[in-house]
């Protein structure tokens, strides 16, 4: 029987993974899978908190929710790195600096 401390210690690792990843590297793909990972922590948190919790299914329907918003915002930040992509020819961050002209 996996406890819910071993979903905890599990989320958190990933949290800290994807924490890593953002602070880490310079690509704008990559930094999104940074943020995707932290995201998935708490879903997995969310889930191991429903999933011992008797009374409600709370954290599961809470976990749907925050699975469609990532969805989306996900969708909404390709969108922009494909837009900057085709205007400066880099999804490096760092290179970018004007977003003004």
């Amino acid at each position: 029987m996996i406890s819910l401390t071993n979903f905890l210690v599990l989320g958190a690792a990933l949290f800290c993974t994807g924490l890593y990843i953002v602070m880490a590297k310079r690509n704008a793909i990559q930094v999104l899978i940074g943020i995707e990972m932290m995201l998935n922590a708490a879903i997995l948190n969310l889930v191991a908190f429903g999933r011992f919790d008797k009374s409600a299914n709370g954290g599961q329907i809470f976990a749907l929710f925050a699975i469609v918003l990532a969805a989306a915002t996900t969708a909404v930040a390709l969108a922009i790195i494909l837009n900057v992509y085709r205007r400066y020819k880099t999804i490096e961050p760092d290179k970018i600096d004007q977003l003004k002209d």
